[in-house]
């Protein structure tokens, strides 16, 4: 799979759809310094075949990175990452992230039976606990 050591993570058999394993596997990467700002990711149709999955999730992942500032289409060129990404695009990106985040404990949770207000209890707890 070329030097995409970074999308391996993306696995068909786990329960999280392939497009939030996948965004979460690029950002990790980013955030990791596995990939660069400046670097150029595979195209839609490399990476869809070499994870065999649909190309138009691997555009819809890419599309939204780009929305969160932290990737960069050039028409005719290709993907790459952000080389300096402002605060605005930064914070809108930190705050996407973590709604995503919340989005599959709250999804997670409710698949086990909990409700948004166990998970709220259960976060106060802990929270209530570190900070002791």
């Amino acid at each position: 799979m070329a030097d995409w050591d970074w999308a391996r993570s993306v696995n068909p058999k786990d329960p999280t759809p392939l497009h939030a394993q996948l965004e979460r596997s690029i950002r990790v990467a980013i955030g990791s310094r596995h990939l660069r700002p400046g670097d150029q990711l595979p195209t839609v149709r490399e990476l869809a075949v070499a994870l065999r999955i649909n190309a138009n999730t691997v555009a819809r992942v890419y599309t939204h990175l780009e929305r969160a500032g932290a990737l960069e289409t050039r028409r005719g060129v290709g993907t790459f990452v952000v080389d300096a990404p402002d605060s605005t695009h930064n914070q809108a990106a930190r705050e996407a992230e973590l709604r995503a985040i919340v989005t599959r404990a709250l999804a997670e949770a409710s698949a086990r039976g909990f409700t948004a207000a166990d998970l709220r209890r259960e976060l106060q707890a802990i929270t209530k606990g570190a900070s002791s």
